[in-house]
C-alpha cells in the first residue's frame, strides 16, 4: 500500500450519507429500479418501515418491517420519532427517525421507495440531506398495460392506482431530479449516475477539507 494513500484513507470514510427519496404512480418501475440500486451499492440500504399491521406469512420483524403495536407506535409518533406516518387501510406506517439519523452521521445512505406525501415530510425534516427522484412512465397507455400485466390486482383496483396516479404525477416538480421510464436499462443508468454524483457534493465529504489543507503544504 502507497503511504500517502494509508494516510489519507481514514478522510475518506468521513462523510456525511444521503436520503434517496424515490416516488412515482404505480408501475412506473420505481420499485425494480430502487431494489436494483440497493443490490449494486453496498452503502445504501432500504429504508424499513415501522408498522402497526400484523406480520404476513413469511415476514420478519426488521426486515420486511419493523412491527409495532398501536400503543408504541403512539408513543413515537408522540415523542416526535417518526419522520412521517400515514394510515393506510386500517393500519399505520411511518418511518422511524433513529436509525435514519445513524445511518447518515454513520456516512451510510437510505433510500425510501415512497409516496409524494412521505417524501414531503421527509424533505421538509431534513432538507439537507434529501434528494428526491420522481420516476413517470413513457405514457398513460404504457402505465396502465404494466398494472394490467402484473395480474395481481382486480380491475377495480388498477383503475383506482390509475386515478391516483394521475394525481400524485402532478407532483413531480417538488423532486430534483425527474426520470421517465421509457427503458428500464436506460433509466436505471440515469438512476445510478444521479446518486454517484450526489455522493460527490463536498458537503457530503467532510474529509475533503483536512485534505486540501494537507495538499496545501505537501512537498517543498
Amino acid at each position: 500500500m502507497n503511504p500517502a494513500d494509508e494516510h489519507h484513507k481514514p478522510w475518506e470514510t468521513q462523510r456525511r450519507g444521503l436520503l434517496l427519496l424515490m416516488s412515482s404512480p404505480s408501475g412506473a418501475g420505481k420499485t425494480s429500479l430502487s431494489r436494483r440500486l440497493v443490490a449494486d451499492y453496498s452503502d445504501l440500504t432500504l429504508s424499513i418501515s415501522a408498522t402497526t399491521r400484523p406480520p404476513r406469512p413469511g415476514e420478519e420483524d426488521g426486515r420486511e418491517y419493523h412491527f409495532v403495536t398501536e400503543v408504541e407506535f403512539d408513543r413515537l409518533v408522540t415523542d416526535g420519532e417518526m419522520l412521517e406516518w400515514a394510515a393506510v387501510h386500517d393500519h399505520r406506517y411511518g418511518t422511524p427517525r433513529k436509525p435514519v439519523s445513524e445511518a447518515l452521521d454513520m456516512g451510510h445512505d437510505v433510500l425510501f421507495d415512497i409516496d409524494w406525501q412521505g417524501a414531503r415530510s421527509i424533505r421538509s425534516a431534513m432538507p439537507h440531506d434529501s434528494v428526491g427522484v420522481f420516476v413517470l412512465p413513457p405514457s398513460w397507455s404504457d402505465l396502465s398495460r404494466r398494472l394490467h400485466a402484473r395480474a395481481q390486482d382486480h380491475e377495480e383496483v388498477i383503475q383506482r392506482r390509475l386515478a391516483r396516479g394521475r394525481e400524485e404525477i402532478t407532483h413531480w416538480g417538488e423532486y430534483d431530479y425527474v426520470i421517465v421510464n421509457k427503458n428500464f436499462d436506460r433509466a436505471y443508468a440515469d438512476l445510478s449516475h444521479i446518486y454517484r454524483a450526489e455522493r460527490l457534493k463536498p458537503g457530503r465529504n467532510t474529509w475533503i477539507n483536512d485534505f486540501v489543507e494537507d495538499l496545501r503544504t505537501e512537498g517543498p
